[in-house]
């Protein structure tokens, strides 16, 4: 499985970023393992906001969520690393051993 493919699976809800990471594991490819970190990011961005009780915020919060999933699901189809707004380089950092 090349990086690109595994960086399309990775978007596939938490089982087809677990199969990414595994099959990655294997065989480091830079791509696949920026979008690993950047969905990490996004799905534990998606718990915090999902714990907020103001109904303002939390929607705010899911509208974010699916923003920066849309934005990096078409990176990965185009094969390009495209940082997600505002917090992907932090993302990158914090999750630099994935």
């Amino acid at each position: 499985m090349d990086g690109k493919t595994k960086a399309i699976v990775a978007h596939i809800f938490w089982i087809g970023w677990i199969i990414s990471l595994v099959v990655n594991m294997n065989d480091k490819d830079e791509l696949a393992s920026f979008y690993i970190r950047q969905l990490l990011g996004i799905y534990l961005f998606s718990l915090v906001v999902s714990f907020i009780p103001s109904d303002v915020v939390s929607y705010i919060g899911w509208l974010a969520t699916l923003v920066f999933w849309i934005l990096s699901f078409i990176g990965a189809i185009q094969g390009e690393k495209k940082l997600v707004p505002f917090v992907g380089q932090y993302f990158q950092d914090w999750f630099k051993s994935i």
